[in-house]
């Protein structure tokens, strides 16, 4: 089975020059456990998602793939 692109945390890492350490070190998470965030192994909850956007300073709908949403409505 061919993984869903839910998030698009990497993405926007990137585009911030932000790393999954640090990300990790904000949110008190594993660098494990963002890494699996960042290749969409698992996703974050919903709360962690919108501390990611904070500390982003991006919507947090900017974490989300539209494209994922489109197949659930």
């Amino acid at each position: 089975m061919k993984s869903q692109k839910i998030n698009r945390l990497k993405v926007v890492l990137v585009e911030n020059g932000k790393t999954g350490k640090w990300l990790a070190e904000q949110v008190g998470k594993n660098e494990a456990t963002v890494s699996r965030w960042c290749s969409n192994k698992m996703q974050p909850y919903l709360d962690m998602l919108i501390k990611t956007a904070s500390l982003l300073n991006v919507d947090p709908r900017q974490l989300i793939d539209s494209r994922s949403l489109n197949r659930y409505q």
